[in-house]
């Protein structure tokens, strides 16, 4: 499941990350030509913020965020431990609470539209809020034990990657 999720996450990024540039261009082209796209800025913030929220969610499947693992290894064992779960719980009631939110901001938007694309409901566009924040839950939960094996053991994932990639040139030499 993980390397599923983990692929259509990555696809998903890819093709948003396509349309922003391709957006951008032939913005910056029609502009060049006293042409300007009247919604370029609209839908490239759109695509943006998109790219924000499905990337935090590999981020969080892969355990690629900013942390700080070095203070919470430092802090001896069984505190370690708890201070890991502690962590674990505020950030998933954090995206519990962004998912519900941003549930209820769909609701107050049934109805509207872009501004400048008056065929594009805002619901859509935002929906990008509780699906990214789902997405983000199901990603901590999905990593969330090997990350707790590497805390029980004292090492970060980044040492386990490097310490596996080591290995691995050891043995295909």
């Amino acid at each position: 499941m993980r390397k599923l999720l983990e692929s259509f996450l990555e696809w998903t990024l890819i093709i948003l990350m396509v349309l922003l540039t391709t957006v951008v261009i032939v913005a910056v082209i029609f502009r060049k030509l006293d042409a300007s796209l009247s919604w370029y800025d609209e839908v490239a913030s759109i695509l943006l913020s998109w790219v924000t929220y499905y990337g935090a969610a590999l981020a969080a499947l892969k355990r690629k965020h900013i942390g700080f693992d070095s203070v919470l290894l430092s802090i001896p064992m069984p505190a370690r431990m708890v201070a890991a779960a502690i962590a674990e719980i505020l950030v998933l009631g954090f995206f519990v609470l962004l998912a519900w939110a941003g549930w209820q901001v769909l609701l107050v938007l049934e109805g509207d539209t872009l501004v400048s694309l008056t065929f594009v409901p805002v619901q859509f566009t935002q929906s990008v809020i509780p699906i990214g924040a789902a997405l983000f839950i199901i990603c901590e939960l999905i990593s969330l034990p090997s990350y707790w094996k590497s805390v029980a053991a004292g090492h970060s994932l980044e040492h386990m990657e490097i310490e596996e990639e080591i290995e691995r040139v050891k043995s295909a030499c």
